[in-house]
């Protein structure tokens, strides 16, 4: 339904038979972690550090810090909308309300198969962590999808956990992040450090892309990946107390948190390393840990991968509760299966968190095809932009519509809101096509052609099983 202009557009959740409440239990504190841990600077950096300096060749640091100042007015639409419609499911809720009931199943269709998807990769990721630290060889094929499922069972079991459970490992995830990563950023920095700051803007070109301007849009596109996940916070909105005013500020922080330490740390790896360590190890499912234990010594192993672990873990359990909420808001609404709205005594959306698992537990089968894994990360990250696209669209749309008025929200920018409103929704489109373009250097050779453009394929077809469905709604109904 269009929105009239000048009315608050906040309404209380429709819920559907059988549906329940969930429970307010989250302060700003808490908040702000989940969505640090969902972003997760270590998941993030640690997983791109590697095929940025093969596909580039190093000087990618301009290109991280440009993708941050540009997600940070992402950021900011998700705020200002979070501060009128602090709702779970986030930029799902948004898009029904603002652009209508059909609107909200394109989004919620796109956030829920992204957000899986960055579910598996984390799992498929964290598994390899989880097998070090306990002193197994991460391997390939079967025994790292092993490890992932066991990695999906420990999140699971603390999203069901009672919530200051799960809330105590999330702030432990912080602090692992902050005190150890940052830390060893720190020790890197000062005592262990190899080149001039110069290092951080050179030998941009000289990897896999065929030149500079390549390179640099290539090293945009794979730093996608680690400024994603902030609008956690707005999906959970619903559980936190104060939102239109504690929800806001969660977003920016977490963001500007997790910012400022993979600024860091990826300076202090790059100024540390050398680089030809760095392109040699990226081949290996782990870049870091030998480096690290190089300039430390051994005994720095252990506690390091502890360390990363807990990360991922902290991160892994955020993305489960924060896709869960996804599925409950679109179920609370009739877009999926009423079963998944149902909450326990515990006011925790138990089968919604069990979906959420058994689908990215399926697709952590793609992890026998290290093509198909591949295609997996693609998706979740091109998915995503994909979806932030859609969001700060939908809200220029309804701005300038006059459908939206954002001044009646708690976060005011007055005209400086358009203005980034339409800068964000620029960039989003820019980058969601920059992460789906083919690139045949940026994969492994003789790379089969879907996996090139999995992007596409994938959304498209996803897109394509929606739109079939809500055209055989109609027709139905009429």
């Amino acid at each position: 339904m269009p929105i009239k202009a000048g009315l608050d557009i906040y309404s209380p959740p429709i819920a559907s038979a059988g549906s329940e409440t969930l429970n307010r239990s989250l302060t700003l504190w808490n908040s702000l972690t989940i969505g640090f841990a969902t972003v997760s600077p270590v998941a993030g950096l640690y997983a791109i550090i590697g095929v940025q300096t093969v596909v580039t060749g190093g000087g990618w640091f301009g290109a991280l810090a440009l993708c941050l100042v540009m997600q940070m007015l992402v950021a900011t639409v998700y705020a200002e909308l979070s501060s009128q419609i602090p709702i779970a499911g986030g930029a799902y809720k948004w898009a029904r309300q603002l652009g209508g009931a059909t609107t909200g199943k394109y989004a919620g269709v796109i956030y829920v198969s992204s957000t899986i998807a960055m579910l598996t990769t984390t799992a498929y990721t964290g598994g390899v962590w989880l097998a070090l630290f306990f002193g197994f060889e991460s391997g390939g094929g079967v025994t790292l999808v092993i490890w992932g499922v066991v990695f999906l069972l420990l999140c699971t079991l603390l999203n069901l956990a009672h919530v200051n459970v799960f809330k105590v490992v999330i702030t432990l995830g912080v602090y692992a992040e902050i005190v150890g990563s940052f830390g060893v950023a720190l020790m890197l920095f000062f005592f262990f450090r190899q080149h001039s700051f110069s290092e951080l803007f050179q030998h941009l070109g000289t990897g896999t892309a065929p030149s500079q301007t390549a390179a640099f849009l290539a090293a945009l596109a794979i730093s996608g990946w680690a400024f994603i996940g902030f609008d956690a916070c707005s999906t959970i909105a619903e559980e936190t107390h104060n939102p239109k005013r504690m929800v806001p500020r969660a977003i920016f922080l977490s963001l500007c948190m997790v910012g400022a330490v993979v600024l860091f740390n990826s300076a202090a790896l790059t100024l540390s390393f050398n680089r030809d360590a760095l392109v040699n190890t990226s081949a290996t499912s782990d870049p870091v840990t030998p480096v690290i234990t190089s300039s430390f010594g051994t005994w720095a192993e252990t506690p390091f991968l502890a360390i990363v672990m807990v990360a991922f873990l902290a991160c892994g359990a955020s993305m489960v509760q924060y896709t869960s909420r996804i599925v409950y808001s679109m179920a609370r609404e009739g877009n999926m299966p009423a079963v998944f709205s149902r909450v326990t005594v515990s006011k925790i959306p138990r089968n919604a968190v069990i979906c959420v698992v058994l689908l990215a537990g399926l697709g952590l089968l793609f992890g026998l095809n290290d093509g198909a894994v591949a295609t997996v990360i693609a998706f979740g990250t091109g998915g995503l932009y994909a979806m932030f696209a859609m969001t700060t669209g939908v809200g220029l749309y309804t701005r300038l519509t006059g459908r939206w008025n954002p001044a009646l929200g708690e976060l005011k920018l007055g005209a400086w809101g358009l203005a980034i409103n339409v800068v964000a929704f620029l960039w989003s489109v820019f980058e969601f096509v920059n992460i789906a373009w083919p690139r045949s250097y940026a994969v492994a050779p003789h790379a089969p052609w879907w996996q090139l453009w999995a992007v596409p394929l994938v959304l498209g077809s996803i897109l394509g099983i929606t739109t079939v469905y809500v055209l055989s709604n109609k027709i139905r109904r009429n």
